[in-house]
């Protein structure tokens, strides 16, 4: 292996550790953000405001709840429902 294939070598092996010191501590940090108190309650208000403003706007209750559900689904699938992009934390 010539000299030069070995330093980016090097540089991979590097970079890789660094990824798997690094990752998974800040992959634990944004799941907490997603999953807390706060992010409970934002997500609370959120739909309910959601809720509200379709029924102000002449919607069906029934109609508008369907709607909320399928929002608070959509932010749950954006804020990481799914473990951030599928990856178990």
């Amino acid at each position: 292996m010539s000299e030069e294939r070995k330093h980016e070598a090097e540089d991979v092996r590097e970079f890789l550790g660094v990824v798997a010191d690094r990752v998974p501590a800040l992959l634990r940090e944004l799941r907490d953000v997603f999953y807390s108190k706060d992010a409970a309650e934002n997500m609370a208000e959120a739909v309910a405001t959601f809720y509200k403003k379709l029924v102000e706007a002449g919607i069906p209750k029934e109609d508008a709840l369907d709607m909320a559900r399928g929002y608070m689904i959509n932010l749950r699938d954006a804020l990481g429902h799914k473990g951030l992009g599928g990856i178990k934390i």
